[in-house]
C-alpha cells in the first residue's frame, strides 16, 4: 500500500511541476472579480423584553439555537456598511434563511428587504438572495414563494436571466465573465430537508451548459449543503446535504460548475469532490452570519485563481440594543464592546449546552414514563449530563472518576466536559478544527467517552441487576452502589470492563476525531484555488487517489492509537 501511495505521490509532483508555468501564463490575461457571501442571516425582530431561557451567569438569555437575535439587525447593518465600504466587492450573495421566522413573520422580511433596498442604493452593488428553509413554507398562513418574490423582487428575480416557474430558482450574470446559478434547494412541504429533484438538477445542468454556450463560467448558490461537511453527515445530519449528494455533485461538476455556496450547517467549512473524469467542484459551507464565529467571506476569482478571505463582525452599536430591547445589563453591553466576537462564543456555547441538554429529556427523546426502557435510559443519560457538568479536575471530578477506572485525563485549562465539548462545537462552526489525534483536547474528549461509557454501564447495571440488593444492602446501612463498586474491580483486575466497549470507543473515535480536526487539505476560511481557466483533470484523478488511500490508512491507524494507546489496552 505504502509503495502505491509514492508512486501515485511522484506522479502528483511531476504533473504539478508541468502545470505551474501554464497556471503562470493565464493570470494576468482576465480581470478579477470580487463579492462577498454571507448566509443564514436569521433575522428577528427585536423582543420587547429579554426572555429568560437559560441560567448561565452573563449568557442567561442565550437561546436554544444560540443565535442572536435581538442583535441580528444590528450585525447585518454592520456586514452591509463593511460591504459598502469596500470597493473591491462587487456583489453580495445570501444563500438563504434572510429570516428566522420567516415563514411566520412577515415583518421580519420586511425589514430585510429595506435595509438590503438601503444596501443598493447607496452603493449601486448588486444583491443575489436565494430563501433558506427559515423564509418560506406552505401552510396557509405561512410566506410562500410568490411572497418571497414580491418582497426580495430587486434581488435577482426582477433581472432574472431565466427561472423555474414553481420555485425559486433563477439565473443572473456575476461581472463579465461569470453567471450565478441560484437555485431553491428547499422541500416546500418540509421545513427542514432538501427538495432536490430530477427536475431541479437537469435545470441547473442546462444553465451550466447555457453559461458556457456564452463564453460565462457558471458558479452555484443554494441553502443546503452539496458535500459532507460532518463525518458521515448524510446519515447524521441529513436534513443539511441534498440527497444523492455524490451523484449531484459528479453531475454538477461535469457540467463546469466549480464553486457553490451553501448554508444551512452554521459552520464554516470548505470540502472538494472530484469527479471520476477528474472535474473538481467545492463546497463553501457558510457560517450564520448574526451566530459565532460572526463571519461572512470574500472572494475573488479569475480565470487561473479563485481566493478567499474569512472577514469577522467586530462590533455593533451595542448602545442601541437598550432602545429596542428592555433587560441588557451594562455589563453585557460592555463585554461586546469590548469584543463582540468573544461575546458571540460565549453566548454559543451557552446555547449549546441548553438545546442539548434540552434534548437529552426523556420528553424530548420520545421515551414514556411507562416504557419499558424508561428506566435504563433515564439512568444513563442523568449520569451523561453528570459527567458533563462535572469539574474536570480537583475534588469529585471526571479526573477522579477516570482514576477509579484506569482512565487518564490528562490536564487541562478546561473547566468541565461542556466546556470542553462546546469549545469543539464552537470551532466546527469557524472552522480550520485545529485539534490533532494527539492533542490534549481530543485525548480529553475520547477518553471521556470511555468513562461515560464504563460509568453509565455501571448504573444501567445498578438499575435493572442489582436494584434488590441494593435496597436491602441500604437497608442495613451499608453503601448500595453494589454495581458501581463491582464494575471498578474488575476495571482494577483486569484493565476494562468488556472488549466490546473497547471496540465500540475505538470504532467511534476517529469519527469524533474527524469532528475535531479537518484535514481535508481545503482551507476552511483563507486560502486559494485552482480557477475555471485551469484545467488539471489528470492531477486531479491521481490526487484524488493518495487522499482516498491516505484517508484509509489514517483511519486504520488511527484506530489502533486509540485502540492501543490511548486507553492503555493491555497495561
Amino acid at each position: 500500500m505504502k509503495k502505491f501511495i509514492s508512486i501515485i505521490l511522484s506522479a502528483v509532483i511531476i504533473l504539478s511541476a508541468l502545470s505551474a508555468s501554464a497556471a503562470a501564463l493565464v493570470t494576468e490575461e482576465t480581470k478579477e472579480l470580487g463579492f462577498a457571501v454571507a448566509s443564514d442571516l436569521h433575522y428577528n425582530v427585536p423582543e420587547a423584553e429579554l426572555e429568560k431561557t437559560n441560567n448561565d451567569e452573563i449568557f442567561w438569555y442565550a437561546n436554544r439555537r444560540a443565535a442572536m437575535e435581538n442583535e441580528s439587525g444590528l450585525i447585518i447593518d454592520e456586514f452591509l456598511r463593511q460591504c459598502a465600504e469596500d470597493d473591491s466587492i462587487e456583489f453580495v450573495l445570501i444563500p438563504g434563511d434572510l429570516a428566522d421566522n420567516g415563514r411566520t413573520v412577515w415583518q421580519e422580511h420586511y425589514d430585510v428587504a429595506k435595509k438590503l433596498a438601503d444596501f443598493e442604493e447607496a452603493t449601486g452593488k448588486q444583491v443575489y438572495v436565494i430563501p433558506g428553509n427559515h423564509d418560506m413554507g406552505a401552510a396557509d398562513i405561512d410566506f410562500k414563494e410568490e411572497n418571497f418574490k414580491e418582497v426580495y423582487a430587486a434581488f435577482g428575480f426582477s433581472e432574472a436571466l431565466s427561472s423555474m416557474d414553481d420555485n425559486c430558482s433563477y439565473t443572473a450574470d456575476l461581472g463579465d465573465k461569470y453567471r450565478l446559478i441560484a437555485l431553491d434547494s428547499n422541500d416546500p412541504s418540509k421545513s427542514t430537508e432538501d427538495g432536490m429533484s430530477f427536475k431541479k438538477v437537469m435545470w441547473v445542468l442546462d444553465e451550466a451548459k447555457k453559461a458556457q454556450e456564452d463564453g460565462r463560467y457558471p458558479i452555484l448558490m443554494m441553502h443546503h449543503n452539496l458535500l459532507d461537511h460532518l463525518p458521515m453527515q448524510r446519515i447524521i445530519s441529513r436534513n443539511f446535504i441534498v440527497r444523492f449528494h455524490y451523484t449531484t455533485a459528479t453531475l454538477f461538476a461535469d457540467a463546469g460548475i466549480k464553486l457553490v455556496f451553501s448554508g444551512h450547517e452554521h459552520c464554516s467549512d470548505a470540502t472538494s469532490y472530484t469527479t471520476p473524469l477528474g472535474n473538481k467542484i467545492y463546497d463553501f459551507a457558510n457560517t450564520a452570519l448574526t451566530m459565532y464565529p460572526l463571519q461572512y467571506k470574500v472572494f475573488y476569482i479569475n480565470d487561473a485563481e479563485i481566493t478567499y478571505r474569512t472577514r469577522t463582525i467586530e462590533k455593533i452599536a451595542a448602545e442601541m440594543l437598550k432602545n429596542t430591547t428592555a433587560g441588557y445589563t451594562d455589563e453585557q453591553i460592555s463585554l461586546m464592546n469590548e469584543g463582540l466576537n468573544d461575546y458571540s462564543k460565549g453566548f454559543l456555547k451557552a446555547g449549546i449546552q441548553y438545546r442539548l441538554e434540552l434534548s437529552l429529556s426523556m420528553e424530548k427523546m420520545g421515551i414514556a414514563e411507562d416504557s419499558i426502557f424508561y428506566p435504563l435510559v433515564s439512568t444513563a443519560v442523568g449520569e451523561l449530563i453528570n459527567i458533563l457538568r462535572m469539574p474536570l479536575y480537583g475534588e469529585n471530578s471526571v479526573q477522579e472518576l477516570g482514576k477509579e477506572y484506569n482512565i487518564d485525563i490528562p490536564d487541562s485549562d478546561y473547566k468541565t466536559g461542556w466546556d470542553l465539548a462546546t469549545e469543539l462545537v464552537s470551532w466546527h462552526y469557524a472552522g480550520e478544527e485545529p485539534f490533532e489525534v494527539q492533542s490534549t483536547e481530543v485525548k480529553i474528549l475520547l477518553r471521556t467517552v470511555s468513562l461515560i461509557l464504563k460509568d453509565d454501564l455501571s448504573t444501567v447495571n445498578d438499575e435493572i441487576f442489582f436494584a434488590a440488593a441494593n435496597e436491602l444492602i441500604e437497608m442495613m446501612g451499608m453503601n448500595g452502589n453494589m454495581s458501581k463498586e463491582f464494575t471498578k474491580l474488575t476495571s482494577e483486575i483486569f484493565g476494562g470492563v468488556t472488549a466490546g466497549q473497547y471496540f465500540l470507543v475505538a470504532l467511534v473515535s476517529p469519527l469524533l476525531y474527524q469532528f475535531a480536526f479537518d484535514g481535508d487539505n481545503v482551507s476552511d476560511n483563507n486560502g486559494t484555488l485552482q480557477g475555471y481557466g485551469i484545467e488539471m483533470n489528470g492531477r486531479n484523478i491521481l490526487n484524488n487517489l493518495s487522499d482516498a488511500a491516505n484517508t484509509l490508512m489514517l483511519y486504520i491507524e488511527n484506530f489502533f492509537i486509540i485502540f492501543v494507546k490511548i486507553f492503555g489496552i493491555g497495561r
